[in-house]
């Protein structure tokens, strides 16, 4: 009997110490979206965008993409377990035709604890939970980029991208958009003149790339 309420307290341990969290991580930037929806209805059926801080500082989003109707609810510095948390607030209200998603490098800056096929087995499992939701939605992965800031995870990012990638070619409406490849240059270093003066998030010119990148695999 001990033994049982002891492994009961284990299990509810997470659930318990969840709930007196009154802040969260990233509960303002939600918060935030809720708030803009409440005055703004976003149409239903359009393309979402979620993701961490490279699709949060792409403000001309749905400029970059006029012919498409774009939802953009990335928050910056989100990780893909910042994704799966508040997957009914910044996923499910939205009921889109496609989901595009940028995630995955800030799993990897986060713990020396988290690899290339961690941040895969967590994008799995955000990907069968939008499937589970929306069986026929289509699914673009933005492959995570070569930020010269983080060059000593460029291995692991390579090693996550291409599970990912080899993951969704496995199934149907699905797409793997490698921009790493795009933005390496001939010894494979990461392209300094795509990046602002922090090394880690893009400017004009890398913004340029991941939009011809993109396009081809947005639905209307």
């Amino acid at each position: 009997m001990k033994k049982l309420a002891k492994s009961l307290i284990l299990f509810l341990l997470p659930v318990i110490l969840f709930a007196q969290d009154e802040n969260p991580p990233f509960y303002n930037d939600v918060q935030s979206f809720k708030k803009m929806d409440s005055i703004y209805t976003p149409a239903k059926n359009a393309i979402l965008f979620i993701g961490s801080s490279s699709f949060t500082m792409w403000r001309g989003v749905q400029e970059a993409f006029p012919d498409f109707r774009i939802i953009n609810r990335a928050f910056g510095g989100s990780r893909i377990i910042d994704q799966l948390r508040y997957i009914e607030d910044v996923v499910f209200p939205y009921d889109p035709k496609q989901v595009v998603i940028y995630c995955g490098e800030n799993d990897l800056a986060d713990s020396d604890t988290v690899n290339g096929e961690l941040v895969f087995e967590r994008f799995k499992q955000l990907f069968l939970l939008i499937r589970g939701k929306y069986p026929k939605v289509n699914v673009v992965y933005v492959s995570m980029k070569p930020s010269p800031s983080r060059q000593m995870l460029l291995a692991e990012m390579r090693a996550g991208n291409e599970l990912i990638r080899d993951f969704l070619a496995a199934r149907k409406n699905t797409a793997f958009v490698d921009v790493y490849k795009l933005m390496i240059d001939d010894e494979g270093k990461p392209r300094a003149e795509l990046f602002l003066d922090d090394n880690l998030h893009m400017n004009e010119k890398g913004y340029a790339i991941w939009q011809k990148a993109i396009e081809p695999y947005l639905v209307n």
